[in-house]
């Protein structure tokens, strides 16, 4: 019987994951069909639920569902609970079990893409949503020394900083337990976080005058909005000033979708080092991967496919 698994989220039409999917599947001759399942936020209980069914493994879930799925789920993995999102759904005997592939695929890439290691490190995420959660837990508990956190609606960048802090405050020791902590998938490495100091984390806001004085002075900025994502309304704009954007930096734009976004263009004419989002995409799907099969993840492969998508 032919099973299904599929992307929630509102718009998915720029989404390459049923290429990459099916090219993982195709590897193990698996009759498994990866679908696209835009729901509005309106829809998605109804759409949840049907992930139930026998013939249904589960799901990924993006924006902007990352958060607001999580009452639905039957059980959360500590890691998911930890972020505050979850991006992946697997259904066992039709209970809805959440999970987050994120924190881990945004730290993977970030390595061996982009090789950057961000211990004592200074980092700005543009955004303060489900990606930002990750990406902030992520780099949090990978060492940065500071995080600077922005977004155009005020409370919800308050309320990630004062997550990212209490979370910090409250595991010092070692990191959530996760089905992700004992797994090699494809060759990525689990979440291999050491102790570090709870960094620095502030909100700045984009019109704030130390926002730029920020951005001067760091190693690192994350796009974790959808702006600029292909089929969107922002589709070939910036989430960032062209004239903001540092020399001696990386700038990591998690939009993968096109491949070079505006923000990457930007930033490579100002001198600075870029890393697409596809890494992460490839990466996080292969660990929501192992997760729906049991079977280890053809990173490569995935990888060629979903460059090709693009």
């Amino acid at each position: 019987m032919t099973k299904y698994v599929g992307l929630i989220g509102y718009p998915v039409g720029h989404s390459v994951s049923p290429a990459m999917h099916r090219s993982a599947f195709d590897h193990y001759r698996l009759d498994i069909r990866y679908e696209l399942w835009e729901t509005e936020p309106s829809e998605l209980g109804t759409v949840v639920e049907r992930l139930r069914r026998s013939d249904t493994l589960g799901a990924n879930v993006t924006v902007p569902h990352k958060e607001t799925v999580m009452p639905l789920m039957d059980e959360l993995d500590d890691l998911a609970l930890e972020v505050r999102a979850v991006n992946t759904i697997v259904n066992r005997d039709g209970r809805l079990m959440g999970y987050n592939t994120d924190a881990s695929g945004f730290l993977q890439a970030l390595r061996k893409e982009g090789g950057f290691d961000p211990e004592g490190k200074g980092a700005v995420l543009l955004g303060a949503g489900g990606v930002a959660r990750a990406a902030g837990f992520a780099l949090a508990r990978a060492g940065v020394k500071s995080l600077i956190i922005t977004d155009i609606i005020a409370e919800r960048a308050h309320r990630l900083a004062s997550d990212l802090e209490r979370s910090l405050a409250r595991t010092q020791g070692p990191p959530p337990r996760s089905c992700l902590d004992a797994k090699d998938v494809g060759g990525i490495a689990s979440l291999d976080f050491k102790m570090h100091p709870i960094p620095e984390i502030r909100v700045l806001l984009p019109d704030e005058p130390q926002f730029k004085e920020a951005l001067s002075g760091c190693d690192l900025v994350v796009n974790c909005s959808p702006v600029g994502m292909k089929h969107s309304d922002t589709e070939g704009k910036s989430p960032l000033d062209a004239g903001l954007i540092p020399r001696e930096t990386l700038v990591y734009d998690v939009v993968y979708n096109p491949l070079e976004t505006r923000l990457l263009a930007d930033a490579k004419k100002a001198g600075a080092r870029t890393l697409s989002g596809l890494s992460m995409l490839v990466y996080q799907g292969a660990l929501s991967l192992e997760l729906w099969t049991g079977k280890e993840a053809p990173v490569d492969i995935m990888y060629r496919a979903a460059k090709k998508a693009l």
